[in-house]
């Protein structure tokens, strides 16, 4: 049965990651006085950009930490039915270790969002047409928060919106379609339930996914929706978890690792070699423009081709390896126990992620380049948290042998190894280096808009 999404109650990231604006900062925000903040963030929830609008100029969306929530709402018994991945933080030890973030990329040695660094309370997604409106907007939500409550902890700037990501590969392609959300989404082939991503609806088990829900008390002006099968106040509905991982990443030891694997055996470099073996890493040319499509060279004319699997086309990954990130990241129909059926492409839609990062780093070569990594999703340990330990970090993924993600995964202090299957042999590549570093991250709340100006309001 088709769900009615109340998109005027939807932060507007969930319907789309703002392409057409192509200037963005994340301003993150610690609380110092509840009653004066909570002030404040009522007032910006009336700006908040809901999914139901298509901005021309500007867009503002807010998320809150598990710490936020805490300090904006002091006395307020909100804690259950948040899930335990959002209430406990992506800084603990159990989760680092759950998400690779170890060594120099443990949470001790991050830039923020770690024990050693301001606590963040608040996240102020700001996206602009131009760079003269962004800090506009930016001073605006800045000259609010001084002196009422609110700190400045960091400023995320991100580059120009472009096509591709650092590494020069075309990004942003494989996003799923979810139903209600997006035109033609509805009725696209394969379309994701909501409830993957928006909290309150049907989700791919055909159930609701947990959310916070308060007695009708707690809300006695009836702020919030209500749950129709309980009566209780939804705090969770039309929210989403956002998870924000800024990534660093080593340009040049990735086109170097590329120039060295694939000199000819004359010593010489081999433009073709190397580009072929960092698309098979990849698992898409540069383009974007997928292996299982265009095997042998770049094809541009498919840069956005989203629409093929793996199973009927390219099983032993000859094309495509099997590991590479794309084919992690995203397995479509080569999932046990029935690759190449519905079944398999229905495992796959409970793990799917939307997808809406921004890069960031200067035009030219120097300075630090990456990836402010953002994701939406409904339940933390189903989709991002499996994605990224089961399939991305696996060493086993799949079938292989001590082959985690050659891309983004955390090598441990040694290098790794990946495989290029082949007939008669595979040819195995060893001592990859670390590519992408970890920076700093935290796991937020997107509110719905009811349930923001909710948490701004003072107890009662």
């Amino acid at each position: 049965m088709k769900q009615r999404l109340d998109l005027d109650d939807i932060q507007g990231l969930l319907a789309g990651g703002y392409g057409s604006l192509k200037f963005a900062t994340f301003l993150l925000l610690g609380v110092d006085d509840a009653s004066a903040a909570g002030a404040v963030v009522a007032r910006w929830a009336g700006q908040v950009t809901p999914a139901s609008v298509r901005p021309a100029d500007v867009a503002t969306n807010i998320a809150l930490t598990a710490a936020g929530v805490a300090a904006l709402s002091p006395g307020r018994p909100l804690a259950g039915g948040f899930s335990e991945q959002f209430a406990s933080g992506m800084a603990t030890t159990y989760r680092s270790r759950l998400l690779g973030d170890l060594d120099d990329a443990s949470p001790g040695h991050w830039r923020w969002g770690g024990p050693a660094t301001d606590p963040v309370h608040v996240m102020v997604l700001v996206y602009a047409r131009t760079p003269e409106l962004l800090d506009q907007r930016c001073d605006a939500v800045i000259g609010d928060a001084d002196g009422n409550g609110l700190r400045v902890v960091e400023r995320l700037e991100t580059s120009e919106l472009l096509p591709t990501e650092p590494f020069g590969f075309h990004d942003g392609i494989s996003q799923p379609q979810v139903a209600g959300l997006g035109r033609g989404s509805d009725t696209a082939a394969g379309a994701v339930r909501t409830g993957e991503f928006v909290l309150g609806y049907t989700n791919e088990h055909g159930q609701l996914t947990e959310r916070p829900l308060l007695p009708p008390a707690d809300d006695p002006r009836s702020v919030l929706p209500r749950d129709k099968a309980t009566g209780l106040a939804d705090l969770g509905r039309n929210g989403s978890y956002l998870v924000v991982r800024q990534l660093r990443q080593d340009i040049d030891a990735f086109w170097s690792f590329a120039d060295e694997a694939s000199r000819g055996d004359d010593g010489h470099p081999d433009p073709q070699a190397r580009e072929l073996l960092a698309a098979k890493m990849v698992g898409r040319w540069p383009s974007g423009a997928p292996l299982v499509l265009a095997t042998d060279h770049d094809d541009p004319a498919l840069g956005s081709e989203n629409t093929f699997g793996y199973q009927h086309t390219d099983p032993q990954g000859l094309a495509c390896p099997i590991g590479s990130h794309v084919r992690r990241v995203n397995p479509r129909d080569s999932l046990e126990p029935r690759p190449g059926t519905e079944q398999s492409l229905a495992i796959n839609r409970r793990h799917r992620l939307l997808r809406r990062g921004r890069s960031y780093g200067g035009a030219d070569s120097s300075g630090e380049h990456g990836l402010y990594f953002m994701c939406l999703n409904a339940n933390l340990a189903r989709q991002y948290e499996f994605v990224q330990h089961t399939w991305v970090n696996n060493p086993s993924f799949n079938g292989l042998y001590d082959e985690p993600d050659p891309l983004v995964s955390p090598r441990g202090g040694k290098g790794t190894y990946f495989s290029l299957p082949g007939k008669p042999v595979r040819r195995r590549y060893a001592d990859l280096p670390q590519f992408v570093h970890m920076r700093g991250g935290a796991y937020f709340f997107l509110p719905g808009i009811r349930a923001l100006r909710y948490l701004a309001e003072p107890p009662r």
